[in-house]
């Protein structure tokens, strides 16, 4: 897994609505970039319902939330429109797992992501970085945390 003070692998990804995505072209403010391992499962849908809830509102203009999992476009559009997901759910599907495997959290054996988050500053550099087991879901106050000590740096 890259650690805090590595580059953040730069990635282009489609979003739920089939939109390119690329994290360099965000620079100039933080990016929270979470991964998760699959739609419209229990851990997953609470976590994807806590960021939509808690972390994108509070954050507003000043970070960009990403969520990260080896679905469809096509799986992700349905899981965001079920959910009333409004923030950028990207597909890593093909070829399978190939950002989470440049950040070092593609499961291969399970096929998908594993639960990390990864917060990248201004200028493309990470300086958090959290994982859980699959079973285990992040605490999203822990974004709006990091995300505030980044501002007041």
């Amino acid at each position: 897994m890259i650690g805090v003070g590595a580059q953040a692998p730069d990635f282009e990804l489609p979003d739920q609505h089939g939109a390119a995505v690329r994290l360099s072209a965000l620079r100039g403010r933080p990016v929270v970039v979470v991964f998760f391992p699959f739609a419209f499962t229990g851990v997953c849908t609470g976590e994807m319902e806590a960021l939509r809830d808690d972390v994108v509102p509070a954050v507003g203009d000043s970070a960009t939330v990403l969520a990260i999992s080896c679905d469809s476009m096509f799986a992700l559009r349905v899981f965001s429109t079920d959910r009333g997901l409004d923030f950028p759910l990207l597909s890593d599907f093909w070829p399978h797992g190939q950002v989470a495997s440049s950040y070092g959290v593609f499961d291969a054996d399970r096929g998908c992501a594993v639960r990390a988050t990864f917060v990248v500053d201004a200028a493309g550099v990470v300086r958090w970085t959290v994982t859980h087991d699959l079973p285990d879901a992040r605490n999203v106050a822990d974004y709006r945390r990091v995300l505030a000590e980044l501002s007041a740096a």
